[in-house]
């Protein structure tokens, strides 16, 4: 799977929209979230600016921040109990100043448009991407194995290819 470039960089036009957004995101993350999830939102937040024409020109604030910080949650299963942090939809969304539905509705539409889905490595949190077994998963002639499993030489030629997030054992 290839891995998508991190980045905060944003057309000039958007950079006021950008600054806005994340100012929310923000504060929120700073509240209930880490910062790690800041980090990752304020990531996608910059993906959609990017995007011709940005659909956050369309719609308020506060809903887009609500709807990028729930689509990431729920990539990193947020509202999973035993996950630590851990909050519920409704809670996320009343933070945000918006009804669950806005929320959820805001969150399906990012996930379209970031081609994203539960566990994507390309919008894992940084500190569950060894668990995730989808950051690792690669196809060597036609078979799908996990790549921390594979010879060194396999690895590098996986990570050099952006279809793992690092080698595993240069991360020991």
């Amino acid at each position: 799977m290839a891995k998508t470039k991190k980045s905060e960089n944003v057309p000039k036009a958007m950079q006021e929209v950008f600054d806005k957004i994340v100012a929310i995101t923000d504060e929120v993350a700073e509240k209930n979230l880490n910062d790690e999830y800041a980090q990752t939102i304020r990531y996608a937040t910059a993906a959609l600016c990017r995007k011709r024409p940005s659909p956050l020109l369309k719609g308020r604030a506060n809903s887009w921040a609500c709807g990028i910080t729930y689509a990431i949650g729920f990539v990193n299963f947020l509202f999973d109990r035993n996950q630590d942090p851990f909050m519920s939809a409704a809670d996320l969304c009343a933070a945000f100043g918006v009804s669950k539905s806005t929320g959820g509705n805001k969150s399906k539409e990012v996930r379209d448009i970031l081609k994203t889905f539960q566990l994507d490595p390309n919008w894992c949190l940084p500190s569950v991407m060894d668990n995730n077994p989808m950051a690792w998963l690669i196809s060597v002639n036609g078979f799908m194995i996990d790549a921390r499993n594979a010879p060194r030489q396999i690895q590098e030629l996986a990570y050099e290819k952006g279809m793992i997030p690092y080698i595993p054992e240069d991360k020991a």
